[in-house]
């Protein structure tokens, strides 16, 4: 059995043919666990500040004497900004005229 087994279907993908900002980040997170922290970053570029996301996320549920919603809205921002660069780059062909 292999992992791409487990792996969701994007539906912007499957239905419209085009890739979401999200595309790629399920395998990034697979590569990051296998240790080719490269191959990683290429697939997915905003795969490190997604986990620090969630680990933070996850951090804040069982310290529930700190406050980390600045934090987290800050990773939001600076993720959805490493999302839509990383998109464009590598769409950059259907801006281009």
């Amino acid at each position: 059995m292999d992992t791409e087994d487990f792996m969701l279907t994007c539906p912007s993908k499957k239905f419209l043919g085009v890739e979401c900002l999200g595309c790629g980040a399920q395998r990034a997170v697979v590569l990051v666990f296998e240790g080719k922290f490269s191959e990683a970053f290429h697939r997915y570029p905003a795969v490190y500040t997604v986990l620090l996301f969630f680990f933070i996320l996850v951090l804040s549920c069982i310290d529930k004497k700190r406050k980390y919603t600045a934090f987290l809205m800050i990773l939001a921002g600076v993720n959805l900004a490493i999302m839509i660069v990383s998109y464009l780059y590598k769409h950059d062909h259907f801006f281009s005229l």
